[in-house]
């Protein structure tokens, strides 16, 4: 059988778990990804619930696993790579070299161990294989007379230091030579920090995801106003806002979002104070005091009120700490294979005692942080009822995840492969990443607290907390508490595969389901919304757009890394477009 062939170890069945297998020769071949499975993928189809997590395929010809981007459902599987004696290089890009041994870190206290020395001699292997590859630089894989490989990461947009794949093959002696494409996971336009993935010039074969490719996404500016919108009417149930956030990527999309919305409102507030500056606001534009409040005193007094802003009794947050550096269609030739993702978070205890100890001092927000007095002004416990505005400058976003704290200390390290827009507000100022309502939980029993205590308050606030699809993390404790409380509201902005929790409750939440938790019914009572405008995958005309921009056409396309509906509707969509350029599709077949 000639070559090159392609074997799929994984988004072939699903939504997670990208692995894919390049064999240029008989004895030559490159992985690309290594990902965890997630939800209903990671299980063994028929296997009873075995899991998926070995590596089950011989390593004896793979000379390199390329990487193209960091997120869990596409690197999740290395540790067990590595265990497996895999010794070649890690091939990824630049930034994600710096991101990915923050994920393998985490991935392996998951999976094997939390020994310190063994987690820091699995880091430094790690880290020693890891080759960067800059951007649009063509790099060898192979030379030899039977074969030459080589191949070039270009911006895929997803997520910062993501790519698409181009690897070259030329087989000097049978005079021959085939361009494969794998788009990894491509990204939306208008995304925040990143630059738009361009199309490549062409491909052969294309490894293309579909994790969207039967929906159109809202425009960006479209889902900033949703956003908005939809915490504004939330917090008016006078209760916590809940957005569970994958670590990477997502929560860094929407601080930057929310540090827009707060700059835009602080300059209409400005603007109301100079028509109306006496000490007395109008009731219309009367809010809650919030966390700038907090942040400004280091009174215990509270500050004066006018009669038309003190609606309620007055709760101090316990404080954190403030924001700083830490598918088969054989008439096209058109395949699917399917994807997946499993979490290995394991939930946390909540604690039940009403009276909870001095929690530690806040940073302020910054590059290091700066230390303010643990006593500061307390802030309302909610808004009046006669209340239509959120004061947003005053209102606290609380980031409760630690892995996603470091990741947006990384990307504010790498400022260099933000997109122009992204650095001209920082070279205005302003911080996007590290705005002065910006609260970051780190320790277990902070967490415990802050949940604790907006459970009881009910208080007004927006919580981005780490477990993207709530199958595990920080996010599950606030859903034990909150959930069936009424006056709270989860919002969904990313990707909920099925078999998670976050799907569940994404299907059964707006009906007036329950789910189960721990063995635990709950009954879904708090407001349950999703806005689709922030996933970090392109839609379908995103990745039509990736194949009809090229200017020679793939002969063969493999549709993976998505539900069989998305791929179907994908593809449906893509022979469409083959037959209005009567370009015929080699039908190749599938592994």
């Amino acid at each position: 059988m000639g070559y090159p062939q392609i074997e799929h170890h994984g988004a072939k069945d699903g939504v997670t778990g990208s692995c894919h297998q390049l064999d240029m020769n008989a004895t030559t071949s490159l992985l690309v990804d290594c990902g965890l499975f997630q939800g209903d993928d990671a299980s063994i189809p028929s296997g009873e619930g075995g899991s998926r997590l070995p590596i089950d395929f011989p390593l004896d010809t793979i000379k390199a696993l390329v990487v193209t981007h960091v997120h869990i459902d596409h690197v999740g599987r290395i540790p067990y790579l590595l265990a497996a004696g895999f010794e070649g290089p890690i091939l990824c890009s630049e930034a994600s070299a710096k991101l990915l041994p923050i994920v393998l870190e985490d991935a392996f206290k998951l999976s094997f161990s939390r020994d310190q020395q063994r987690i820091e001699r699995y880091i430094d292997i790690v880290e020693s294989r890891l080759v960067a590859l800059p951007y649009q630089h063509w790099f060898t894989l192979v030379d030899t007379d039977e074969l030459n490989a080589r191949i070039r990461l270009q911006r895929a947009g997803h997520i910062i230091g993501s790519a698409y794949v181009e690897i070259d093959l030329n087989y000097p002696q049978a005079g021959e030579s085939k361009r494969i494409v794998f788009s990894g996971d491509l990204g939306a336009p208008h995304a925040p920090f990143l630059m738009p993935p361009q199309p490549p010039e062409r491909a052969d074969i294309l490894v293309l995801e579909s994790t969207y490719g039967d929906r159109l996404h809202e425009d960006r500016q479209t889902r900033r106003q949703r956003l908005e919108a939809l915490i504004e009417q939330a917090l008016q149930d006078q209760g916590t806002v809940l957005i569970p956030a994958f670590s990477i990527g997502r929560t860094q999309e929407l601080l930057y979002e929310l540090e827009e919305i707060i700059h835009t409102r602080s300059i209409g507030a400005s603007s109301l104070a100079n028509m109306f500056p006496s000490e007395t606001v109008p009731a219309s534009s009367s809010a809650s005091v919030g966390a700038s409040s907090l942040a400004k005193s280091n009174s215990t007094e509270q500050p004066p009120l006018s009669t038309e802003t003190r609606a309620a009794p007055i709760h101090p947050l316990p404080p954190g700490e403030r924001a700083g550096v830490r598918e088969t269609i054989p008439e096209s030739g058109i395949t699917s294979e399917r994807v997946g993702l499993r979490s290995k978070e394991t939930s946390l205890a909540i604690s039940s005692d009403a009276e909870q100890p001095p929690l530690p001092q806040r940073e302020r927000a910054g590059e290091r942080g700066q230390k303010t007095a643990q006593n500061e002004a307390p802030l309302a416990e909610n808004h009046s009822p006669d209340q239509s505005t959120t004061n947003w400058p005053e209102l606290p976003i609380i980031l409760d995840s630690p892995l996603a704290s470091r990741f947006t200390a990384a990307y504010r390290e790498l400022k260099p492969f933000w997109n122009q827009e992204a650095r001209d507000r920082v070279q205005s100022g302003r911080r996007p990443l590290a705005f002065e309502q910006l609260i970051t939980i780190d320790s277990h029993s902070d967490h415990q607290r802050i949940v604790n205590h907006l459970t009881q308050t009910a208080r007004p606030a927006i919580v981005i907390a780490g477990g993207g699809m709530c199958s595990g993390g920080r996010i599950v404790n606030y859903l034990k508490a909150m959930l069936g409380d009424k006056r709270h509201n989860v919002l969904f902005v990313g990707y909920q595969a099925k078999g998670t929790l976050g799907h569940a409750i994404q299907t059964y939440g707006p009906k007036g389901g329950y789910v189960n938790l721990d063995g635990e019914r709950i009954d879904i009572h708090a407001g349950i919304s999703s806005i689709g405008g922030y996933s970090a995958h392109a839609d379908q005309s995103g990745l039509v757009e990736f194949v009809t921009g090229m200017q020679q056409w793939p002969t063969e396309i493999r549709v993976v890394h998505g539900e069989q509906k998305a791929k179907q509707a994908l593809a449906d969509v893509l022979r469409v477009q083959y037959a209005a350029r009567e370009v015929s599709i080699q039908t190749e077949p599938t592994n």
